[in-house]
């Protein structure tokens, strides 16, 4: 054979190969015109709800789910879900909620009180055979097993009643998060904990099938109390960082892409085979230090490394208007945002003096973590992470960069082992309380229920954390949130450091995409242009 030729030969069939793979993974289906492809960096963890809690996986739930009552795609709205209406006590203790009629779940099990009380059941009894695994989002929004829900009880088929032990400000905005989707009563009693790869809700789309770190299939409910879905079926497929985001996108291999970087934004902003659109800022990626061990629990360590970050220059130009510095951890877009809050400016003197209070003259070693990949929150947390290996050691502090799997960061992280991690939060509901209590609140310094990164307690933050759950005057909460604010900045329990604006990418035929600020949108009405 002519050596010449080889090259060729080896270049053609890898092409085949690639379409091969492109065929199997998105084509293989067949030609299906209402087939809407979903590419994401992550696969989802889980299919249950009440024990997710990552974004990747709310994103599909939502779409099987529905919970008692939702918002509308800006957060500021409560709207009708499962529940048409509803009505709560002078005290604030006591809600009815009124369940709609006529609801099947994808099984053909009926939605009435009873089940919704069922789920209520095994959320906040421990003691339930079918509380089963680790139900996070409802530990740490009622405080634990029951927590400051007193029971749940069918008054009738048709009316719930729910006790609050005390008057719980953001109630209806927590139930409308996906973790407290309502499953069907008789797929729970079948599978118990393995409900969370065979999800059976009532929402516009039924689950099919899931092939691990690669795709997660749903179909069309033809049954669906509101209407059907304009899309046959919806697939969330994970690419790959080699994956040509839009390449795919042009092709209509894949239809939508979240998490576009700059250079990709560029490239649909110039085409108009492709749309853009973006998710408000509505997170925050932060530094977090480690308050119980050595050297932060000394607060003049803490105060050196905020005086040694420069986040202007975590802004890398690459992300221009996407990302923005972070002076408290609360997103802009939040009722109670500190606006008054400005980052101190570097001062490397004024560290290293710090330092030396601490007993640290020589300057010290000090461990990183950093995830290995990309989150809507840290969208380059290794450059980032770069970045304050390379200013930190103006002060002569060496810091190691420790690489973790995003599959096994956050639990490594919850262990509490680490110096300096870089983690962040997505934003479930616009309010205040969903992102200072379970970053600061110290019940949740725990292994089995830690948000507390930072591993911080502040008694004035616990009392003011308890008052605004407790008040439902909004101009009293306010002032309430801001006070926390102050009091958390000043103890630098952790040092914030910015938020992003998701981008995301659409190939222009695909209609009727309204990106919802929390990122798990219902697809209802998503269709593709014939």
């Amino acid at each position: 054979m002519n050596k010449k030729l080889i090259p060729i030969m080896l270049l053609i069939m890898s092409l085949i190969l690639v379409g091969l793979f492109y065929t199997f993974v998105y084509l293989k289906d067949g030609d299906d015109t209402q087939r809407i492809v979903i590419g994401r960096m992550n696969d989802s963890r889980s299919l249950d709800p009440a024990i997710t809690e990552d974004s990747e996986s709310f994103q599909v739930t939502s779409n099987i789910y529905e919970t008692l009552v939702t918002y509308d795609n800006s957060g500021s709205d409560v709207m009708p879900g499962l529940a048409e209406s509803w009505k709560v006590s002078e005290d604030g203790l006591t809600w009815h909620f009124k369940i709609r009629k006529n609801v099947e779940f994808h099984d053909g099990s009926k939605l009435d009180a009873h089940v919704v009380a069922f789920n209520f059941q095994r959320w906040m009894d421990p003691n339930s055979p079918y509380h089963t695994g680790e139900f996070i989002y409802y530990n740490y929004s009622f405080g634990g097993f029951p927590g400051i829900i007193k029971s749940v009880n069918a008054l009738s088929d048709t009316t719930v009643e729910i006790i609050l032990t005390e008057p719980y400000a953001p109630f209806l905005g927590i139930i409308s998060m996906p973790s407290f989707g309502i499953a069907s009563q008789t797929a729970i009693v079948k599978y118990n904990d393995a409900l969370k790869s065979h999800p059976v809700g009532t929402g516009p789309f039924i689950f099919e099938s899931w092939v691990p770190n690669e795709t997660i299939k749903l179909v069309r409910n033809r049954a669906y109390w509101n209407g059907e879905a304009k899309a046959e079926t919806i697939e969330f497929v994970v690419l790959s960082d080699e994956d040509d985001k839009i390449e795919l996108l042009k092709s209509g291999l894949v239809h939508i892409i979240d998490q576009l970087n700059v250079s990709e934004i560029d490239l649909v902003n110039v085409d108009d085979a492709l749309k853009l659109y973006y998710r408000p800022f509505f997170n925050i990626g932060y530094l977090a230090l480690n308050n119980k061990i050595e050297p932060f629990n000394d607060i003049n360590v803490r105060k050196a490394i905020s005086l040694l970050i420069d986040k202007n220059d975590l802004l890398d130009d690459k992300y221009n208007d996407l990302v923005r510095s972070a002076h408290s951890f609360l997103p802009p877009t939040i009722e109670g945002y500190h606006e008054g809050l400005k980052s101190e400016a570097v001062d490397i003197e004024t560290a290293k003096k710090l330092l030396i209070s601490a007993g640290y003259k020589d300057g010290l070693n000090i461990t990183l973590w950093v995830m290995d990949r990309p989150r809507n929150y840290l969208p380059n947390p290794m450059a980032i992470a770069t970045s304050i290996k390379d200013q930190l050691a103006r002060a002569n502090i060496n810091v190691t960069l420790n690489i973790i799997p995003w599959d096994n960061y956050i639990d490594d992280v919850k262990l509490g082992n680490h110096q300096m991690a870089l983690v962040g939060w997505n934003g479930d509901i616009i309010d205040p309380d969903n992102f200072l209590y379970p970053l600061f609140a110290s019940k949740y310094i725990k292994p089995e229920l830690n948000f507390n990164y930072s591993f911080y307690e502040n008694e004035d933050v616990e009392r003011l954390l308890m008052q605004a759950r407790r008040m439902t005057d909004n101009e009293f909460r306010t002032s309430l949130y801001r006070e926390m604010q102050e009091i958390i900045a000043d103890d630098v329990a952790s040092i914030p450091l910015i938020h992003t604006m998701t981008a995301i990418g659409t190939n222009s035929k695909v209609k009727n995409f309204k990106p919802h600020i929390s990122g798990f949108g219902v697809l209802i009405d998503l269709e593709i242009e014939q």
